[in-house]
């Protein structure tokens, strides 16, 4: 075999390069992983688990059940109470979003219907989260998360 002998400077610069590479990687990870963060859930974790107990103990008494849809470029969310009826909501607000990115989250203005809360909303084929943030006519509050998949139609 000939050719150019290995020296020092090479080996220094194989493994210059070799981890300028890797440090080069990892940057982009931790910049892309830091932009895309959504940020916290609850400001102090400790008061939030104080509270956790009594209030979906609350919302358990409520009786309530609740279920999204998407069709027709249209978001369709049930919450009907223990007989099946729709629920006496005395606010709602609703965030559609992707579970971890908030670049894409929306927040459809909802109509009342007569089974339930319907808004125009374009979605893209994937994994959604619907965030449900409402208030019983009692002030209990009523907090889910449900997920909603959305088939990629063009496959």
């Amino acid at each position: 075999m000939t050719g150019r002998p290995i020296t020092g400077r090479m080996v220094l610069a194989i493994f210059v390069g070799a981890f300028g590479v890797i440090i080069a990687v990892n940057l982009v990870l931790a910049v892309s992983a830091v932009r895309t963060f959504p940020g916290l859930e609850v400001e102090n974790s400790y008061v939030a688990s104080q509270q956790f107990d009594a209030l979906r103990s609350a919302q358990e008494a409520l009786g309530w059940q609740s279920a999204v849809a998407w069709q027709d470029g249209r978001l369709r969310l049930m919450i009907d109470d223990r007989a099946g009826r729709r629920a006496d909501v005395a606010r709602l607000s609703v965030m559609v979003g992707r579970a971890t990115s908030r670049g894409q989250d929306s927040v459809p203005a909802l109509e009342p219907g007569p089974d339930g809360w319907s808004a125009p909303l374009a979605l893209a084929p994937g994994k959604w989260e619907v965030r449900i943030d409402a208030t019983a006519a009692d002030g209990t509050p009523f907090r889910q998360r449900l997920d909603l998949v959305i088939a990629d139609t063009a496959r």
